[in-house]
């Protein structure tokens, strides 16, 4: 008996995520839930410089202003309940500093700039096509920072120009690198703040723009992006609320691991099983809580943790514990 519908995935032939390659994730809050996986087991990652961005138009920016490395200056920032705040980026960047916030910023267009050149994987996830216009100066704006919404008009985002703004990210990426694969995702996380019906008809619209800019074959960059369905994942194997954090919003550890473990069927590598295993018994290891902490046995079993770490060590410089 069935008592769940699977959605079928194939593993991928070419490209694996392994302890070589180098991740790059932007977008919605899912991206730091996907991010914690991949910290866990210490793999190559850098999640979000500019923190969660939730829609395609800040992804953009975002892209745009590391390839073409844009500097901030005091014109892009504003002060506004005892902070200072860009509207390119997350609030967890607003800083009471003036130039905190410009360091942070620039030093983010620096990182992201070199993440994309050198990454083999670039994961974007969009979590809705509903964007806010300042009236002010008619652009889009990433966050809105708490600033009165009377500031601000509210739009859903086509599909067109959300297949337009992903045509761009990925050619904006091809141009420093012809190598990574870009893997677009849709976050399962529910914006209920737009509407119940609202929410659907944005996600639509991304999943829709997502396909029909897969659908072109295009030839801007040498690997054909994927689509990897963490959306219909949640949507149509995790049909439960039990599977949701309290907020009956956000998906819980047990549905992360879920949708974790599906992309691990996908895309990482079987050479990295042995090395991921080894990284997981030292991760269980230093959560140990001892009865007795000056017991030889408990001596000893440090002493075998610390042997293991210095195994993987060897192996993979870059894993710190």
């Amino acid at each position: 008996m069935k008592l769940q519908t699977k959605i079928p995935l194939e593993k991928q032939s070419e490209n694996l995520i392994d302890y070589r390659s180098n991740i790059l994730l932007i977008g919605s809050c899912f991206v730091e839930n996907m991010g914690k996986k991949l910290d866990y087991f210490k793999f190559q990652n850098t999640q979000n410089p500019w923190g969660v961005l939730f829609h395609p138009k800040a992804i953009e920016n975002l892209v745009s202003h590391a390839i073409n490395k844009k500097g901030y200056s005091e014109d892009d920032i504003f002060f506004h309940n005892e902070q200072w705040h860009c509207f390119d980026v997350h609030s967890k960047l607003s800083n009471v500093s003036k130039q905190d916030l410009l360091n942070d910023l620039n030093e983010g267009i620096q990182l992201t700039n070199q993440q994309i050149k050198k990454a083999t994987h670039i994961v974007i996830t969009l979590g809705t096509a509903w964007v806010y216009r300042s009236i002010n100066t008619k652009e889009i704006v990433a966050n809105c920072h708490k600033v009165p919404q009377k500031q601000f008009t509210k739009e859903l985002l086509s599909v067109d120009e959300i297949s337009k703004s992903i045509e761009t990210i990925v050619r904006l990426i091809g141009s420093v690198n012809t190598k990574a694969s870009i893997i677009f995702t849709v976050s399962p996380v529910r914006h209920i703040k737009d509407g119940f019906i609202e929410n659907t008809q944005s996600k639509a619209h991304l999943i829709s723009a997502i396909h029909q800019f897969i659908n072109q074959k295009s030839s801007i960059v040498n690997r054909q992006p994927f689509y990897f369905p963490a959306y219909e994942i949640m949507m149509d194997e995790l049909r439960d609320y039990r599977f949701y954090k309290e907020d009956m919003i956000h998906p819980n550890g047990v549905a992360v691991s879920y949708i974790w473990n599906r992309f691990y069927e996908v895309w990482i590598s079987s050479k990295a099983e042995k090395t991921m295993k080894e990284v997981d018994a030292v991760q269980k290891g230093l959560q140990h809580k001892p009865f007795n902490p000056n017991s030889e046995t408990h001596q000893k079993f440090l002493q075998n943790i610390e042997a293991k770490k210095n195994r993987i060590k060897a192996q993979f410089s870059h894993i710190v514990f």
